[in-house]
């Protein structure tokens, strides 16, 4: 509740300097007295240091100029006060309609004012100098970090002066919540955010695939310090692309599941069968509306079972094949520009395309574990949980002569978990082990000796 009533004063303070604003533009435009020449005459709301409120942080962070800080304060208003924009309701007595020059829209549910870009544009002089309009255009179009931040929502691109005036839903739960927005798995955004309770000591591989993963958790320790820093992004592109291949059940998941908490970045899984699209032209504007949401957020995008998507293109022998080879191109430059971490996921390398394979910063084999890892794998799995029986169950022996992968050995230990619930004891047995293992092998047409 202090962080509600934090938030409440810092946005009263910034509605009360915005109602000062709009009076004094009114009041140049129309020359009525006014101890003010100019609205930058009114200095920005001042932030407390030891204000951690989600929205103080957001105005450090980004360090707004006064016209970006405008435009949000004008925007905040349509939510937590819109009355402070009523005086853009105000009609033209000479024609009977309103000012055209105080931009907006009308809010018909609501009798209220929708404030568009035109309307910061007016209060900043716009209405009666072009230069002042041009200039806000330029910036607008060229420099406005609101919307590269993600901020406000914008509805096309580039950006116009009728745009209505829409806050993210990033930066409406940030505000309202004080947390970062996870988006919910939907048509527009056919992705889940995928967690785990493990760590990196459950993560069983081989040495020389976790040398490659520490070498993608050092890039995403320091990638800013590389990028920015040394200013190597004139030579390097942002982001970093990298493909997990290898058999099922061996890790892969799990894998991009760590990396995004070693750094505290949400791991979307994006469902694939809801990207791809037979229809002309929609696969691409399913791929952008995800990319574009994923923009600047230090998002992890995990493109499981890739192989639908990313496979290797095809002779262009009809228009078919053509378009399949466009959407293969759109991919590859929208991955190439994203600023984040993509992994793609697949059972065999040698199904990806080429052109993706040259671009990947890393690509990582994820082999079926061999004795020593198997060993450890049902150690960590069974010891630590299950009581067992040492002299029935040699987890040796279990690891040496069954070739399992961590996948499978997991849906043994749901079998046997079931199997030991029902007993009404915490103990495994080897029968329901055994058992385990010979179902998993029919699974593979496989037969237990």
């Amino acid at each position: 509740m202090e962080t509600i009533a934090k938030t409440t004063l810092t946005l009263q303070q910034d509605i009360n300097w915005l109602e000062t604003v709009i009076e004094t533009g009114l009041a140049l435009y129309f020359r009525n007295e006014t101890p003010y020449n100019n609205i930058k005459e009114i200095g920005l709301p001042y932030i407390e240091e030891n204000d951690n409120t989600g929205y103080a942080q957001i105005l450090r962070k980004h360090n707004l100029s006064f016209e970006e800080r405008l435009i949000l304060v004008v925007t905040l208003a349509r939510y937590i006060k819109p009355q402070s924009l009523d005086l853009f309701l105000l009609k033209n007595k000479s024609i009977d309609a309103n000012f055209s020059e105080f931009g907006g829209l009308k809010d018909e549910s609501q009798h209220g004012f929708i404030p568009t870009l035109e309307t910061v544009c007016f209060l900043l002089g716009g209405a009666d100098d072009i230069s002042i309009r041009m200039n806000f255009m330029s910036f607008i179009y060229e420099e406005n970090s609101l919307y590269k931040e993600g901020i406000l929502k914008a509805q096309n691109f580039p950006v116009l002066l009728n745009e209505p005036l829409v806050l993210s839903e990033e930066f409406l739960s940030l505000l309202i919540t004080h947390k970062k927005h996870i988006p919910k798995y939907n048509s527009k955004f056919p992705a889940e955010e995928i967690t785990t309770k493990l760590n990196w000591n459950d993560l069983v591989l081989e040495i020389a695939t976790k040398n490659q993963l520490e070498e993608v958790k050092l890039w995403l320790k320091h990638s800013q310090l590389i990028l920015k820093d040394w200013q190597l992004n004139k030579n390097l592109k942002p982001g970093y692309r990298l493909l997990f291949y290898g058999p099922p059940g061996t890790g892969k998941t799990l894998a991009a599941t760590l990396l995004g908490k070693s750094i505290q970045a949400p791991v979307f899984r994006i469902d694939l069968s809801m990207i791809v699209s037979k229809y002309i032209g929609e696969t691409e504007k399913n791929l952008g509306q995800l990319f574009d949401k994923a923009a600047s957020k230090n998002w992890i995008l995990f493109f499981d079972e890739a192989d639908a998507l990313f496979s290797k293109r095809t002779d262009t022998n009809s228009s078919n094949d053509r378009h399949a080879n466009q959407e293969v191109a759109y991919l590859l430059q929208r991955i190439e520009s994203f600023d984040g971490l993509v992994i793609l996921a697949t059972n065999l390398q040698s199904n990806i395309d080429e052109a993706f394979l040259r671009r990947f910063q890393n690509t990582i084999h994820f082999t079926k574990p061999k004795y020593q890892e198997r060993r450890t794998l049902w150690k960590n799995m069974l010891s630590n949980t299950f009581e067992i029986d040492e002299g029935e169950i040699v987890l040796d022996e279990i690891a040496k002569n069954h070739e399992l992968s961590g996948g499978e050995m997991l849906n043994i230990l749901r079998y046997c978990a079931i199997k030991a619930a029902e007993r009404g004891e915490k103990k495994i047995n080897y029968k329901n082990i055994m058992t385990g293992i010979k179902r998993e092998y029919q699974k593979s047409n496989k037969t237990l000796n």
